[in-house]
């Protein structure tokens, strides 16, 4: 973390107080104090884009008068220099200050003497405060699209590779209908790409300048909210004050697209952790990305997937608490929004973290194709395509599905799969059966005959896999 959280009390200014704008109080808080109002510890994150919207609001100033051309380019050197001195670790930033704008706005003021106490003019620390989230919250979004994005692209490489091999599709954990193994990683990417639109749809909201709305009404001086907003990137300025200065709508869309990015992440794990476990054998995670015990030395732990299920709690339990922190407030601004940061920082910084190891698990995972061939005939993958097979020799579905099933339960008994049986013991359950049903029967023909376009099978592979190359590279 950028800069020093010095335990010394800071410098008072003429009238006594720690800071500027606490001439109304007569007496600073005592230490304790200090430290519970304090919010260094999370919002110096936002360093870098207080800065940037001080740089913006300072050149409108100057553009409305309201600073000279001269201070306008201390205020600028002032902040540069200040924004060097974070990077490096070397701004001294003390706990009675509160929060990252309090020390940057006193550091200009020390540097620079009146100029820099102008900076102010127009502003409030309430719709800087938004500003700076909402210039930060464009960034994180911009951050977890590009790495989901990276995600996708080895999930996609990883169906190539894996398209081929034939493998079991689960219901309720139990075997249902063949499959390919790319169909099945392709599905995660899906997940993914409802991910990316709803942050996509999500920074739409949260492209709003506040900038202008003051501490809750706007102010009496002639600055240029659009101005500020054109020279910050911004798509919209704020039309109502009251709102603009309280609305954390933005960082809850945020908490709830990561909650639900977690919970894809998480099963994807889920899956991943049973396919690789002894019982399953479906896939072989590589050894960096697994732990082996302290005790039992024949031991591979899928650590980091458990790993990624675990922050899946953490976004899940940030965005319940930014939700209740929100509840209760009255219009407008309440100090409880202090404690926002807090929330949605932890939520980007734990689904940052689980995309990028999650694009390495993805990039060296192997499915077992001699394994998963060795086990295909087990749990009757096969059993609804017969029944379909029925279907179209003119059996009603509802009888071809009870017929089918009868036949499972011998077939079962005998311990042979459907596709060995002797045509005269199919048919007698099964008694529109012909010669040809053991070309419909089995999981590699079940596979070769889907239809519809987002079916399981090799042609419609192809298409998925050449439209998410497409779109992704």
């Amino acid at each position: 973390m950028a800069g020093r959280n010095s335990k010394k009390t800071c410098k008072v200014d003429s009238k006594g107080s720690a800071k500027s704008w606490q001439g109304r109080l007569s007496a600073d808080a005592d230490q304790a104090t200090a430290q519970f109002v304090a919010s260094l510890d999370v919002d110096q994150a936002l360093w870098s884009h207080d800065i940037a919207g001080s740089l913006a609001h300072a050149r409108m100033l100057s553009e409305a008068g309201l600073l000279t051309g001269r201070e306008f380019q201390r205020i600028s050197q002032g902040l540069s220099a200040i924004a060097e001195e974070i990077r490096s670790g070397l701004l001294d930033m003390p706990i009675e200050l509160e929060d990252i704008h309090m020390v940057i706005e006193k550091s200009l003021i020390d540097r620079i003497g009146q100029a820099g106490a102008k900076l102010h003019t127009g502003r409030s620390r309430n719709d800087q405060v938004a500003l700076d989230l909402r210039l930060w919250a464009k960034q994180a979004i911009d951050e977890l699209s590009a790495a989901i994005r990276l995600l996708q692209v080895e999930l996609v490489a990883q169906a190539g590779r894996c398209g081929q091999i034939v493998m079991p599709a689960y219901t309720h954990l139990q075997r249902a209908q063949p499959i390919l193994a790319g169909h099945s990683v392709l599905a995660y990417v899906e997940m993914l790409h409802r991910d990316a639109d709803r942050l996509s749809d999500a920074r739409k909201r949260t492209d709003v300048s506040p900038l202008g709305c003051g501490a809750v009404a706007g102010t009496s001086l002639a600055i240029s909210p659009a101005r500020t907003a054109e020279l910050l990137g911004f798509q919209a300025v704020a039309r109502n004050s009251i709102d603009a200065t309280s609305d954390r709508d933005f960082l809850a869309e945020l908490c709830f697209a990561c909650a639900l990015l977690g919970v894809h992440l998480s099963r994807w794990a889920e899956d991943w952790i049973i396919y690789s476990s002894t019982e399953f054998g479906l896939i072989e995670l590589h050894d960096a990305y697994c732990t082996s015990s302290s005790m039992m030395p024949q031991k591979k732990n899928p650590d980091t997937l458990e790993l990624i299920r675990a922050k899946s709690a953490v976004a899940i339990a940030q965005l319940t608490g930014i939700l209740t922190l929100l509840k209760g407030l009255p219009l407008a601004y309440n100090r409880d929004l202090q404690d926002d940061k807090r929330f949605v920082i932890a939520t980007v910084s734990a689904m940052l973290s689980s995309l990028r190891v999650a694009r390495g698990i993805a990039a060296t995972t192997r499915f077992c194709e001699g394994q998963i061939a060795r086990s295909l005939d087990a749990g009757y993958l096969d059993a609804t395509a017969l029944a379909e097979y029925l279907v179209g020799r003119g059996v009603p579905f509802r009888q071809a599905h009870q017929m089918v099933g009868k036949l499972i339960a011998r077939a079962q008994k005998d311990n042979v799969p459907l596709a060995r049986m002797p045509l005269e013991q199919i048919q007698a359950s099964c008694p529109s059966a012909g010669q040809d049903v053991y070309k419909y029967i089995g999981a590699e023909n079940v596979v070769r005959r889907y239809k519809p376009p987002s079916s399981a099978g090799p042609g419609q592979l192809r298409k998925q896999l050449a439209y998410w190359k497409k779109k992704l590279i």
